[in-house]
């Protein structure tokens, strides 16, 4: 038994990378707000709070969404398959929320000795972690995602690395932060082409604020005055950049290359630099301007055609699928 899969054509690709840059684009702002909101409240209610209520938000989505496509379905799924797809949808939703519960309070602990644009551009070092797990995965990546992503790391370098080659804890934090986000992006890579993007979003948001809440119990204070301080953060990191960014990062990985996928959401870190001097007064010095230089040219580069050595990312899931079928038949 094989499986055929339709190349993505310019049209799948423009949108895949639309959506990309706009989950760039909303976690850029995010920085801001996720280092004022922690003026009121610690940093694991903030991703507590900010992450339930994502994942209500999308559970409602979801939940409209499904009504009307029973009532447009010309025939409901069988069983057998719905339990499938729910076995998928929970397994992939707990594994990515496990991880992102890790990446997110590790980039919120950072933000508490770090600028919003500075955190950004380290958070950034998984444009360079990516491909080196696709190695583990046998994922095909194509010379210009290599280049992009040497070239995003000379950036972080300059960046994150003084003169005298040291770096400070709180840049080590968001360092380790960026190793379980590259994680995150390999797990999504995975699940978003087999299972619901606005559920997958929904279950791990659901799981990571649920862990976040428990560790806060223990480690946190918090009163209803300080939540309402943090409000208007809550509320744009919670809809915003949980449950709409996340969704488009799901939805623009079912046509992406991981490597290049991780090298446009990277940009996130040119607009948490732009937001944090606009919004913050951050200002970056001219060692680490030049390592904002080095990430545009990666990412600009990383998005050049090749001549078709790496395959595209259906032709990838199609041979693995052919594979699958095979041991099956």
């Amino acid at each position: 038994m094989t499986t055929e899969r339709k190349i993505p054509s310019g049209g799948k690709k423009a949108g895949s990378t639309a959506c990309l840059l706009g989950t760039a684009m909303i976690w850029g702002l995010a920085f801001v707000a996720q280092r004022t909101g922690m003026d009121s409240i610690g940093p694991f209610y903030f991703s507590a709070f900010r992450m339930l209520l994502g994942s209500a938000a999308l559970w409602a989505v979801a939940l409209i969404a499904g009504i009307k496509n029973r009532s447009g379905a010309d025939e409901p799924p069988a069983e057998e398959e719905k339990r499938q797809n729910r076995r998928a949808l929970w397994t992939g939703g707990v594994s990515c929320g496990i991880i992102i519960f890790f990446a997110s309070n590790l980039q919120q602990i950072g933000l508490v000795s770090v600028d919003a644009g500075k955190t950004g551009f380290i958070t950034a070092l998984y444009i360079l972690l990516v491909p080196i797990f696709g190695i583990f995965l046998k994922h095909r990546t194509s010379i210009f995602n290599w280049a992009g992503a040497l070239l995003g790391a000379i950036g972080l370098y300059f960046l994150c690395i003084t003169s005298d080659f040291s770096i400070s804890p709180g840049d080590l934090t968001v360092l380790i932060g960026a190793f379980f986000w590259a994680v995150h992006i390999i797990f999504v890579d995975h699940f978003a082409p087999r299972v619901n993007a606005v559920k997958l979003t929904a279950v791990q948001f659901l799981v990571a604020g649920t862990i976040s809440l428990a560790v806060a119990l223990f480690r946190e204070t918090v009163s209803l005055e300080a939540v309402q301080g943090a409000g208007t953060a809550i509320a744009y990191t919670g809809i915003m950049s949980t449950a709409v960014a996340f969704t488009l990062q799901a939805l623009g990985q079912k046509n992406a290359n991981p490597t290049a996928a991780a090298i446009i959401m990277s940009t996130e870190a040119l607009f948490a630099t732009l937001t944090g001097f606009v919004i913050l007064g951050e200002t970056l010095t001219e060692r680490e301007l030049t390592g904002c230089a080095f990430m545009m040219a990666a990412v600009i580069i990383s998005q050049l055609p090749s001549k078709g050595k790496a395959p595209s990312r259906e032709q990838e899931k199609g041979e693995m699928d052919n594979k699958d079928d095979e041991k099956r038949t």
